[in-house]
């Protein structure tokens, strides 16, 4: 009898944690349902459509979805925290720009989730839940504006709002695989829009479709002055695409592409941001020099990183330092951190900031005249896993706010599209075009979105031969040493890429080289030299140390790095590696004048 009971209360043991274990998973499948981008569904329908002869709305049969923190008449924005809605009353007003989509026939369905406060980049929401990436559902969906993304993605809506202040929707559609527009500062109302930061936010939308993303464009913008035109350029920004943490060309050669293809190679353009912004932005060198003492080179696009996060938490603490004193919610510790560090910034830093503001308002204007678009990656990097700690990193906030700091400050207008995937994570790359040519960036998305679709499935497809020919190459090699010794192909395309100065096409061709031998030192020199012109310092750096350490008589290499740190500011390194060039090749003019200028400039070597 003893032994009977204690099977039956086993037996039930293992049915009640069966129910539990069932209950769990369905728990689980109802979330995934709408992969938890909705903090709440409703309903909020279009006006009757117009008697004939009259149009229909132009947004007829769409329904979309909105980040937390537009007002709808009757309910509360959350704000991505929940005791945010305890604190506030249920909005008085529906936000303008949302009841000009209801207006325009679309149908809303429900509000998304956001980052605490819309305040990263990074998706994640301790609060309501981390949306599901459908793309990649191990990785962050990318904030601020996560659940919107992930309802466009999911085809849960035809599109979504979103606000982007630092990237909130430019970073979610790229990490989404979806399209995401930020438009132009002040081009759509933000009455009725919870503030992040006051000069930097900006109203934006998410699609799958371009021809839906131009739809939604064309009911919320102004109309085109003198109709749709063609880009007359499209400038590549190399020194950007050298901040990708993938292989470049898998998302510039696209671009490349597509734009020969409709537009003709002449409107093809390289420029060096940094530069150019050097040249036409004065206050960023006043900026490096009170944050550095003017000891350490500094790229303008992370400097332009720098201002955007100073001006970010600064505005961000204005508009809500009064409610976080008050109510005391528990917050993110980075973000409580950022707030009590830029209590220690000055005013007179603050104003800095500003100027450098309207002058890259000035630049990217004056660059993008005459109808141009500036191609960059959205991101540096592939959406990092959940609870990763790559996203804390400074190399990843650097990399990441570099990029999106140009539209961010010069309030140009900015779209996220996506290219497919690579290492089974979605890519993407962004275009930009100048404040208030927003219809004609939508206009060219639209010409080019198929083909750049196309020639991102071609890279995909050519990179998977060149890989089985490497490999192939490599077998051969390691048959008949000999050919090791033998310039490949790529080694001389690449050569020949450089003398046309075709930079970011010769450090492609380079890249093959180095696969098929990564023991040759000469093709890494040769690859600084390249990442030299692009002013990719840190790059050019690192490839020469390889190549040294591979060959300790190689004089251009120990020059080219010489050339290197002494960009970066390292002088004393720069020294260094003139002076033992000069050991190895007594006569080298160049590192003999490059040695005593730089102990000239520099006595100390510092």
């Amino acid at each position: 009898m003893a032994s009977n009971s204690a099977n039956l209360w086993v037996l039930l043991g293992l049915g009640l944690a069966g129910i539990w274990l069932m209950t769990k998973k369905l728990k689980k499948s109802i979330i995934r349902q709408d992969f938890g981008a909705f903090i709440e569904k409703l309903l909020l329908l279009p006006p009757p459509q117009p008697p004939p002869p009259k149009a229909p709305h132009p947004l007829t049969a769409l329904t979309f979805a909105v980040s937390d923190l537009f007002e709808i008449e009757g309910y509360v924005s959350g704000f991505g925290h929940p005791e945010w809605a305890k604190t506030h009353k249920a909005a008085s007003r529906t936000s303008l720009v949302l009841s000009t989509l209801v207006d325009g026939g679309a149908t809303c369905v429900g509000k998304t989730v956001i980052d605490e406060l819309a305040y990263s980049i990074h998706g994640e929401n301790k609060h309501y839940g981390t949306p599901t990436n459908p793309a990649v559902p191990a990785r962050v969906p990318g904030g601020s504006c996560s659940g919107a993304a992930v309802a466009v993605a999911a085809n849960l809506v035809d599109f979504s709002l979103g606000v982007d202040t630092v990237g909130g929707v430019r970073v979610p559609a790229g990490f989404c695989g979806v399209v995401g527009f930020r438009p132009s500062y002040g081009a759509i109302s933000k009455i009725g829009v919870l503030p992040v930061s006051a000069s930097l936010d900006t109203v934006g939308w998410f699609a799958k479709d371009p021809n839906i993303l131009r739809r939604v464009g064309h009911v919320l913008l102004q109309p085109a002055f003198g109709g749709q035109r063609s880009p007359r350029k499209i400038i590549m920004a190399d020194d950007c695409f050298q901040l990708l943490k993938i292989p470049v060309d898998r998302v510039s050669q696209a671009v490349v592409n597509s734009t020969e293809k409709h537009f003709g190679r002449q409107v093809l353009k390289h420029e060096i941001l940094d530069v150019y912004l050097n040249s036409k932005v004065p206050s960023l060198k006043e900026f490096h020099n009170k944050k550095t003492n003017g000891e350490v080179k500094t790229s303008s696009i992370r400097l332009l990183a720098n201002v955007m996060q100073l001006l970010h938490r600064y505005e961000f603490r204005s508009n809500h330092e009064e409610w976080i004193n008050t109510e005391k919610p528990i917050l993110d510790p980075d973000l409580l951190a950022q707030m009590n560090e830029i209590m220690k910034t000055s005013d007179a830093e603050i104003e800095l900031c500003k100027s450098i503001r309207e002058e890259m308002r000035l630049a990217i204007n004056s660059l993008l005249k005459d109808d141009g678009i500036l191609v960059l990656p959205t991101t540096a990097y592939l959406p990092p896993k959940l609870g990763g700690k790559e996203i804390l990193s400074e190399e990843y906030q650097s990399s990441s706010f570099s990029l999106l700091s140009i539209a961010s400050l010069s309030g140009c207008c900015q779209v996220t599209v996506p290219l497919g995937y690579y290492d089974k994570c979605p890519v993407s790359v962004s275009l930009i075009a100048r404040h208030g040519n927003d219809r004609f960036l939508l206009d060219t998305l639209q010409t080019m979105y198929a083909s750049l679709q196309e020639q991102a499935e071609t890279c995909v497809k050519s990179k998977s031969r060149n890989t089985d020919m490497q490999e192939n190459s490599a077998e051969m090699a390691k048959e008949k040493p000999e050919l090791l010794y033998l310039p490949p192909i790529s080694m001389m395309k690449g050569n020949q890429a450089f003398k046309e100065k075709q930079w970011q096409k010769a450090i492609s061709y380079y890249n093959e080289a180095i696969k098929l031998n990564d023991k040759n030192a000469t093709y890494y020199s040769n690859r600084a030299a390249a990442y030299l012109e692009l002013g990719s310092f840190h790059q050019a750096e690192a490839d020469c140390s390889k190549a040294i350490n591979l060959d300790k008589k190689n004089v251009k290499a120990y020059l080219r790095r010489g050339t290197a740190r002494e960009m970066l500011g390292y002088y004393k390194d720069a020294i260094e590696d003139f002076k033992y060039a000069l050991v190895l090749e007594p006569t080298n003019k160049r590192a003999s004048l490059s040695a005593e200028r730089l102990r000239k400039v520099f006595p100390l070597g510092y």
